[in-house]
């Protein structure tokens, strides 16, 4: 039976994913709605396919900002299986969220070694917020290369009201420290700015 996994990478679709997976089996959905807020934060990539990306994003949502995780549950293989990608992601209670959203940030994991962001998305000035605010509390942020920059107006980032969002590469040594809280305080401080 194992033989016959079925991999994100062949998806085109949520359809696809939810064709072959089971919700609140093999995958959980969390939405956590602040009408009173135009700001919408993601992990789609949550639970066991990034680790502590919802972590993450639960920190940033706070008490202020809409909440949105889709997070694997399977024992194993969680990345292969249900890492569906970002231009694809198309979860319709995803897309209802957005629909209602400003700004949108989108919080993954990469493998970079050390304790990095890779910054992408196409809302260049809260990109800048968020980074300088990075570098004032002393952890290290680039723009995102290509392949992870989050330029497609499809990705889920971008699927907000404005068409523009951010996109939070995290590093797995910043993911697992508990200097993730100063992550967490750049994105909050620059979203609350912004809101203002």
């Amino acid at each position: 039976m194992e033989s016959m996994v079925k991999l994100a990478k062949n998806f085109r679709s949520f359809a696809d994913l939810a064709a072959a997976y089971e919700r609140d089996r093999d995958y959980r959905i969390v939405r956590l709605l602040r009408t009173e807020s135009e700001v919408a934060i993601l992990a789609p990539h949550g639970g066991s396919i990034e680790a502590h990306t919802s972590d993450i994003a639960r920190d940033i949502a706070g008490r202020d900002f809409n909440l949105y995780l889709f997070e694997g549950l399977l024992k194993a293989g969680n990345f292969a299986a249900l890492h569906l990608s970002s231009h694809l992601f198309d979860e319709p209670g995803c897309l209802d969220l957005l629909k209602a959203c400003q700004s949108v940030i989108s919080v993954h994991g990469c493998g970079h070694v050390g304790e990095i962001v890779l910054m992408g998305g196409r809302d260049a000035a809260l990109r800048e917020s968020i980074g300088e605010r990075l570098r004032g509390l002393g952890v290290e942020c680039e723009a995102a290369p290509a392949g992870l920059d989050a330029a497609d107006p499809m990705n889920v980032c971008n699927r907000g009201r404005g068409g523009a969002g951010v996109q939070l590469e995290v590093s797995l040594a910043l993911r697992r420290s508990p200097r993730r809280a100063l992550l967490v305080r750049a994105v909050r401080e620059a979203l609350l700015v912004a809101e203002a």
